[in-house]
């Protein structure tokens, strides 16, 4: 009886001819398309690849609830064919303990304080790109290469490693590689910079991978169906801190249920009534309020960065024009930027105002495809009357 269920046909195990001397590369493998093809690129280019993948969930998380995350046992027998597809070596490490430290609780306590983080960009910092390197030398590799949609390349004229965003604008991954100093940039590879998606795919239907045509995901890998609300109040209960909803003159409009649980620009879930629509344009840790405001008070003239990591230079010496993307997925905008009042810390001015600033974000600096570097936002800067 025909099917018309769409099938991946099974690869034939290729023998693999490595130049004496090769050097050799650790391969984050999640068990997708992207760190699949990266891995086979890096093959045929005649490395010697060991594929890994990082196993980071908390070992309490119900695997049900882990199921199409990056480490869950789908994932891992997806890795695990592809390498055994390619004829490289393949483990899983435990990063559980480190993943919790750096990432999971950092995540929580920044929402302790009203802030929004990042997790991607942690996950870079300190477990891709920190703790697989130590790995990676410890075991006499060169190189940790990823699935990433990103350029690297070093200027001759400075000698400095560059980040530049992937030829894919679509897929461009920069934004939350730019915390990568020059010592890890020297040891990274990016097989995928040059690449779009589609010439991904086609790269891995070629070669009868089975991940060929699997979805990706764009949750937060820890967190079960992106619901960051109720996995805080599981793993963090004590996030449930009732307190009021302020407007931006003081007056209570209302109560909330915890502001870990409210994010900047946010519209629903307030429960007010109002003649006029109201957002969160503040979070208070210090009174547990929620600042609400009109749709003209969500906007701000710029932003105090801090923890600044400078990718093209080597510290930002005095002003410097500018694109800044201050989330994932926002558009680079023109601004100025200059060295701000502390150490480690950058003033970003928009050339025009800029709605949701939110703390604990990224604003990430660009001049053209070449990233500057990029910051943690601390603050945003009002609209003044000049403005």
């Amino acid at each position: 009886m025909g099917s018309d269920r769409h099938t991946t046909p099974e690869p034939v195990r290729p023998p693999v001819s490595r130049a004496p001397g090769a050097p050799r590369v650790v391969v984050a493998m999640s068990g997708g398309v992207d760190s699949s093809v990266a891995a086979a690129l890096l093959v045929q280019q005649g490395y010697e690849c060991i594929g890994v993948t990082l196993q980071v969930w908390p070992s309490d998380l119900p695997e049900t609830e882990r199921e199409g995350g990056c480490c869950s046992l789908g994932a891992v027998t997806d890795a695990r064919q592809v390498a055994w597809a390619l004829g490289i070596p393949y483990y899983v490490l435990n990063y559980q303990e480190i993943f919790q430290t750096h990432v999971i609780d950092d995540f929580v306590a920044e929402y302790r304080r009203g802030r929004t983080p990042n997790p991607c960009i942690r996950c870079n910092k300190d477990i891709k790109f920190a703790a697989l390197l130590r790995h990676a030398e410890a075991i006499g590799a060169s190189h940790v290469a990823t699935g990433h949609y990103a350029r690297i390349l070093r200027d001759p004229a400075s000698g400095r490693y560059l980040l530049l965003r992937g030829r894919d604008r679509h897929k461009d991954q920069s934004y939350v590689l730019y915390s990568l100093d020059q010592e890890q940039l020297a040891h990274i590879l990016f097989p995928l910079g040059d690449f779009t998606k589609d010439q991904t795919r086609a790269v891995a239907e070629r070669l009868g991978l089975r991940v060929a045509h699997k979805a990706e995901s764009q949750e937060i890998c820890f967190v079960p169906s992106n619901n960051y609300r109720d996995f805080l109040g599981r793993v963090a209960p004590d996030v449930r801190k009732p307190g009021p909803i302020l407007d931006t003159a003081g007056r209570k409009l209302g109560e909330h249920p915890g502001i870990a649980f409210y994010t900047i620009g946010q519209r629903k879930g307030l429960g007010l009534s109002y003649c006029e629509p109201l957002y969160v344009v503040d979070l208070d840790p210090e009174r547990n309020a929620v600042i609400v405001g009109t749709a003209r008070e969500v906007w701000r003239a710029g932003l105090l960065g801090s923890h600044a990591n400078w990718v093209s230079v080597p510290e930002l010496a005095g002003p410097l024009k500018v694109e800044v993307q201050i989330r994932y997925n926002s558009k680079p905008v023109p601004a100025r930027i200059e060295p701000g009042p502390g150490p480690g810390q950058v003033a970003c001015y928009f050339d025009q105002p800029q709605r949701a600033v939110t703390p604990g974000q990224a604003a990430v600096f660009y001049q053209g495809d070449r990233l500057v570097g990029g910051a943690t936002i601390e603050r945003p800067l009002p609209v003044t009357k000049a403005s």
